[in-house]
């Protein structure tokens, strides 16, 4: 498993935004563009993939640690920053009505045009003996 995987398998299970995951790396005055942090979550076949060091990934728990687990002099609970990035992610609409749904559109059967002539064939059809002779 490679550091890429690490650091996508993170970004996924803990629903992290491009933008926080930068704010992390801050934290640990680590630097890095959203660009180049895209780069690490191509496909390996992407030819602008790129290798995530073991730097970028130290980096990043350790911003991570602090983003979660606070400071010794501001500590926080790491189930309220969860929960936090929980609500920031928009929720998909699921409306449930009484309604009935609107019957669909139903559409008009197109014109039966003439079929074409049949094609004549462009080489004609021949015999192969492959030099036998056959006598029946």
């Amino acid at each position: 498993m490679t550091n890429n995987d690490i650091f996508k398998k993170l970004r996924v299970a803990l629903m992290l935004r491009d933008d926080q995951i930068v704010e992390i790396l801050e934290l640990v005055d680590f630097r890095i563009s959203k660009s180049e942090l895209g780069a690490f979550f191509r496909d390996s076949k992407h030819p602008n993939y790129l290798e995530c060091g073991d730097q970028v990934l130290r980096n990043f728990l350790n911003g991570l640690v602090i983003h979660l687990r606070g400071t010794k002099e501001n500590p926080k609970n790491p189930k309220d920053v969860l929960t936090k990035h929980k609500a920031e992610i928009p929720a998909k609409k699921t409306t449930v009505s009484n309604e009935p749904k609107a019957a669909k559109t139903t559409f008009k059967k197109k014109a039966n045009f003439k079929k074409a002539a049949p094609k004549t064939p462009v080489v004609e059809k021949v015999k192969f003996n492959n030099g036998k002779n056959k006598k029946s």
